[in-house]
């Protein structure tokens, strides 16, 4: 067992540059949420639009325009004022939420790519989309801002929805069994970690300034150079050479290199009977993975997991926690914002080490209920707020409990526990159709949080709380536990479940014969 749960030097590496995808699509996520008020003014003066007091946040004019140093006198004629903030509403949505547009269009291409290249070189050329992004976001003061920082968070959607798809097949092709759980959470620690520095370099005395946010937005271009040399020292999937290409002495070669001096021979064996497996079911494609019954189950699970993520309410917290401690009456709400990140951090550093000790499945619906409780207790704060003003303080523990279950079992799991579901034939198509369900939901959560916000008023929370009750349900009697088995053990499970329900099928219809 020591062996098995042997960390090397090139193991670390890997695992640590993959992620590095992972840690710029967390700062992508947080670093539009901290200088929403000054990225939104600057829009208004950019599109001549009247704004209300609240998105002053530099110095104005006496009839309500947005004045500049050097710039008196230069503004374009204001829109009707009726208009306005509805404009800027949908623009300000549309530069939040495109981010996941681009990840819903290149999640698909995910499989291909990364059968076509390769894991490493795959990882490698989609950088160039990061950078691209990046560049687009950092020059947008010198063209129309809200065009080129919606275009540069398309862009560095496109990246991310490929890096979310490569970064957890490649993980999870070099880890080792025994530490498949624990490597698969750093997935998420790489995001948390990235939210946490777009929120505290955010702040206004740092980058969040007026003058300083397009360097804020751009600044995961940096990620994405240390990333792009660093994968030129990472070997090839040992996997993806064996079974996909049949490169039996190459894999060899990569899997001494990646657990030092044990023997290959038992992982080389595993290989082989997936590699037979995945030939006798031959390539799967997103069509058949849905018309297959042979799959049906756990392509279920698999989406299921990812909308429970997404629905759960986190990503509203993570995009509009200003917004929303503002309203629970704080009065540094980005200092409050940053001590989520902080907390989310922690937390996920924790589950690292929970994982492989007490099982996907029990964290994840501890994680679940745990939320469900925190989204209520939010609502009730909310809700009574302006009647008793220590309802603040309980607004505020229910987020910060809400971060905490969803890093203890919603947050992390997702990410790997679909590449542990299916084995080497289906896998690419499986996670392609993970990846996309996932951003189809950050978007519908991206767009529409807001709008629902103004509508539900504090009641919100409410609405993720009855989700989050139907997303436990589901796990406790559909999710298997995937720790410590292979590929093919757990998808005997499914079989086993599936010839179960087919037996129960059976005589319910023949209770029914001899009643009638």
């Amino acid at each position: 067992m020591q062996t098995e749960k042997h960390l090397t030097g090139t193991l670390v590496l890997s695992v640590f540059t993959a992620v590095l995808g992972f840690f710029q699509y967390g700062y992508s996520l947080g670093v539009i949420n901290a200088p929403q008020k000054v990225i939104e003014a600057h829009y208004g003066r950019v599109l001549g639009i009247v704004l209300p007091d609240r998105y002053a946040t530099n110095a104005s004019g006496e009839d309500g325009t947005f004045l500049q140093a050097g710039t008196e006198g230069t503004l374009p004629p204001p829109t009707d004022p009726a208009t306005s903030p509805h404009i800027l509403t949908m623009y300000w949505s549309l530069s939040v939420s495109v981010f996941a547009i681009g990840g819903m269009v290149s999640s698909f291409t995910v499989g291909w790519i990364g059968d076509r290249l390769g894991r490493v070189k795959a990882m490698l050329v989609v950088n160039i989309l990061s950078i691209a992004g990046n560049l687009l976001m950092g020059l947008a003061k010198f063209g129309p801002s809200h065009i080129l920082i919606i275009s540069g968070r398309a862009v560095t959607g496109l990246y991310c929805g490929l890096s979310s798809g490569l970064v957890p097949m490649y993980v999870s092709e070099v880890s080792p069994t025994a530490l498949r759980g624990a490597l698969g959470t750093l997935h998420q620690l790489a995001i948390v970690t990235g939210i946490l520095f777009s929120q505290v370099l955010g702040l206004d005395f740092l980058l969040g300034n007026d003058e300083m946010w397009p360097l804020l937005l751009g600044l995961s271009g940096v990620a994405a150079l240390l990333q792009f040399f660093l994968l030129l020292l990472c070997p090839e999937s040992p996997r993806y050479l064996y079974i996909k290409l049949g490169k039996v002495e190459e894999a060899k070669k990569n899997l001494k290199r990646l657990r030092g001096n044990c023997d290959p021979m038992k992982e080389i064996e595993e290989m082989e009977k997936e590699k037979q497996e995945a030939a006798s079911e031959k390539k799967v494609s997103i069509r058949q993975l849905f018309t297959s019954s042979k799959y049906k189950q756990a392509v279920i699970v698999a989406l299921m997991v990812q909308i429970s993520q997404q629905f759960s309410g986190i990503n509203a917290i993570f995009y509009y926690s200003t917004n929303i401690f503002e309203r629970a009456g704080v009065d540094q709400p980005v200092y409050a914002t940053i001590g989520v990140g902080v907390v989310n951090t922690v937390f996920t550093v924790i589950s690292v080490f929970l994982v492989e000790k007490a099982g996907r499945r029990s964290l994840f619906l501890a994680g679940l209920m745990g939320m469900l409780v925190s989204a209520v207790a939010m609502t009730v704060g909310l809700v009574l707020l302006s009647q008793f003003a220590w309802m603040s303080y309980v607004s505020m523990v229910a987020i910060f409990l809400f971060v905490i279950f969803f890093e203890v079992g919603p947050g992390p799991i997702p990410w790997f526990i679909v590449a542990e579901l299916f084995s080497q034939g289906p896998r690419p198509a499986a996670i392609a159709v993970a990846s996309f369900c996932n951003w189809a939901c950050n978007f519908i959560v991206g767009m529409c949080f807001q709008y629902i916000a103004d509508l539900c008023g504090p009641y919100v929370f409410a609405i993720f709380a009855g989700l989050l009750l139907i997303f436990f349900l589901f796990a406790y009697f559909k999710v298997p536990e995937t720790k410590g088995k292979s590929f093919e053990e757990i998808a005997a499970v499914f079989r086993r479940k599936k010839l179960s329900a087919k037996t129960m099928t059976e005589l319910q219809d023949l209770r029914r014969s001899e009643e009638a």
